[in-house]
């Protein structure tokens, strides 16, 4: 340590290289401040930065503190003009792995990129205002009110991240309550919300009958999926060692399910004539099961499974273009409300669907797998109509 007085010192390394250190006593502590390399500072530019910092000193300021705050000022500054399209595709990173599948990552990416980047994506994320939301979401509201929706409540989840994160500060502009309901009619006064189209329970037993007149896979599907009065996703999604065929047991895991909770589905004896008919037709040359990790309704490319389309062209193939496979939820639900006796609370947990009242939640903590089964073995009986349980009948080709 070579010293130049009033507390400047070049510090000679043993590799030949040295710096310069700034040594003072704050608040009876003593602190060195490096002042940079001897190879980039002359003495002069280091005896003048050493004047400054003891200005510093005599104001009561610590020199390192002082360059530290400017440090962070600086990058709170650098983080500030981060784009609202950079915190968006951030978004989108940090919470791909939580969600049920990347397509729900590519829906995210492909509403911002076509209604928000275009008008406010090169703007610094804090200086997104309500001027800017509203233009991104006003033409679509009267058009499009189920896009416009979906788009107000990412760009909202996207500002709070980049709140959250440091990057913004103030009131959310893109919020709801309180914000934009004050700028925006109601969706509800927009236009009606479009329900999925669903069959007349009461024709449900004669739809059945077609339906298993139809060959393939993706007819199995539906089958199945009306059976199971389940989602198309959780049935294009099973596999094999989902099913436990001897308990009657279908275990869908909390990955696959909309609710993020594991959901177990007593199978009916149709469904699992069903599933050991495709077992069979899935068994190789030696006679082997299929592997627990393949699909039971697979695509046409090896380790894929169908088409989340199959079962809607085949629905239109049968002249029920106007239904949806989502629809025979409802025609199920409605069959189970006025045609039967099942308790309302037995018929939620067969649709999986998750109970808003935190109390009721509170009070059903199982899930009502046996009193399920005499649901799903009465909604099976009733789907076949007058006639004895059938075994399935797969035509030449039906696995194709």
């Amino acid at each position: 340590m070579l010293n130049d007085g009033s507390g400047l010192y070049l510090r000679i390394e043993s590799t030949g290289g040295g710096g310069w250190i700034f040594r003072y006593r704050h608040r009876g502590r003593r602190r060195d401040l490096g002042l940079g390399p001897m190879q980039l500072v002359t003495l002069a530019q280091a005896r003048e930065a050493a004047q400054e910092e003891r200005k510093r000193l005599r104001a009561g300021v610590d020199p390192i503190e002082h360059r530290r705050a400017q440090a962070a000022a600086r990058a709170a500054d650098a983080a500030k003009s981060m784009t609202f399209k950079t915190c968006a595709e951030s978004y989108i990173n940090s919470h791909r792995a939580g969600w049920r599948n990347q397509k729900h990552a590519a829906q995210w990416r492909a509403t911002l990129s076509t209604y928000a980047f275009q008008i406010m994506g090169d703007v610094a994320v804090k200086d997104v205002d309500v001027g800017l939301v509203m233009k991104s979401v006003e033409p679509l509201w009267t058009t499009k009110p189920e896009t416009a929706s979906r788009l107000r409540g990412r760009i909202e989840a996207v500002l709070d991240w980049a709140k959250a994160r440091g990057y913004r500060s103030g009131d959310n502009p893109s919020r709801w309550k309180g914000g934009l309901d004050h700028l925006l009619p109601a969706r509800a006064k927009v236009r009606r919300v479009k329900h999925h189209a669903a069959l007349p329970h009461t024709e449900i037993a004669a739809f059945i009958a077609d339906l298993r007149a139809q060959s393939g896979i993706a007819a199995r599907a539906l089958e199945f999926t009306i059976l199971c009065a389940c989602r198309t996703g959780e049935t294009l999604g099973a596999t094999w060692g989902e099913f436990d065929l001897n308990r009657a047991i279908w275990t869908v895991p909390q990955a696959r399910m909309k609710g993020g909770r594991e959901h177990r589905v007593p199978l009916s004896e149709p469904v699992i004539d069903l599933l050991k008919a495709l077992r069979t037709l899935e068994r190789d040359g030696r006679g082997r099961e299929p592997p627990a990790d393949s699909y039971v309704f697979p695509g046409g490319r090896a380790g894929r499974q169908l088409s989340n389309m199959a079962m809607l062209v085949l629905l239109r193939r049968m002249g029920r273009a106007a239904v949806t496979t989502h629809g025979f939820r409802a025609s199920f639900k409605t069959w189970a409300s006025e045609a039967t006796g099942h308790p309302r609370e037995v018929v939620e947990q067969a649709l999986a669907h998750v109970i808003e009242s935190k109390v009721e939640s509170a009070y059903m903590r199982g899930d009502m797998l046996d009193r399920r089964r005499k649901l799903m073995a009465d909604w099976a009986r009733f789907c076949e109509g007058s006639e004895a349980a059938k075994v399935l009948r797969f035509r030449e080709g039906a696995g194709a």
